[in-house]
């Protein structure tokens, strides 16, 4: 898995976040999403490393990066907090511009890397989500029918990781069939991990605050994606049944936005790696 590519631990200042590099050329910044870790990109990102220098952090509160102690606004969780951290990690690996691509709640960590420091993203890949305000806004039933677990994992008083960790893999009930056995593995120790159970779920219940706080002083402001952005939907999944066209609504956040679906269910990365690769790698060439 992900020959050729080096795995260690970066202090990023406030984080330590496990991350594996590799390739040579632009960078591009991969980030997974819940419940993942960097493993996630492991069919993707060889196939990106011939022209690109491709990075594959654990974000905070993830796999084997760190997960800080939290507050009363879960900001250590928030995406402003996960972009210093990608921030630092590329200007650690000696990359002060670079793409980023993000898929679920990575892509909220690119789009508000994207959004906090412009001067450092060239291009934005957003893979199966939406600003966090923009899901919230429009929550209806069908919403609250297939995403209720927001609400549930965002609950403390009745902490969802008690209910998760006593059962990981009923509760993660994810086949194998579209990973490789050391992609599995890692998924299966993140899960089984309460600590790291505890970091995923602090995500959430800082989507829920502090992270729609953000997004909604960003368009009170007026500020917006500077840079060119790809928005990608899984058509197995239901974005685009809930939403409609996802292009339309990062048209409002975004200056230069173009749109592809891919043919998969919400993994893409693992069930349909050559079309995400191809998208990816088009976007960033000019010629998707």
């Amino acid at each position: 898995m992900f020959e050729g590519f080096t795995l260690e631990r970066i202090d990023v200042g406030e984080a330590e976040l496990r991350v594996r590099h590799g390739g040579s050329g632009p960078p591009l910044l991969l980030l997974h999403g819940h419940p993942r870790t960097h493993a996630t990109w492991h069919k993707v990102a060889p196939l990106l490393a011939d022209r690109y220098s491709v990075v594959c952090p654990d974000l905070r509160g993830y796999g084997g990066s760190s997960k800080p102690e939290t507050d009363a606004e879960h900001s250590p969780y928030s995406k402003r907090a996960m972009a210093r951290d990608l921030v630092a990690l590329m200007r650690a690996l000696g990359h002060t511009r670079f793409a980023v691509a993000g898929h679920d709640r990575g892509a909220l960590a690119a789009f508000r890397t994207a959004m906090d420091h412009p001067e450092a993203v060239t291009r934005l890949v957003v893979m199966d989500g939406l600003p966090v305000v923009e899901h919230l806004e429009r929550c209806d039933a069908r919403f609250a029918a297939a995403w209720w677990h927001w609400w549930f994992f965002a609950q403390e008083e009745k902490p969802a990781e008690r209910i998760i960790s006593a059962d990981p893999d009923a509760w993660y009930a994810t086949s194998a069939e579209h990973m490789e056995p050391e992609a599995w593995a890692d998924f299966q120790g993140a899960i089984h991990d309460p600590a790291t159970v505890r970091g995923m779920l602090e995500d959430y219940r800082a989507g829920l605050g502090i992270d729609r706080r953000h997004d909604e002083t960003d368009r009170a402001a007026g500020r917006r994606v500077r840079c060119p952005t790809l928005v990608m939907w899984s058509t197995l999944d239901d974005l685009e049944q809930l939403y409609g066209d996802p292009v339309a609504i990062w048209r409002d956040w975004a200056d230069d936005v173009e749109g592809t679906p891919i043919e998969s269910g919400h993994h893409m990365a693992e069930e349909a790696p050559a079309e995400v690769a191809a998208a990816i790698g088009g976007f960033l060439d000019g010629t998707g």
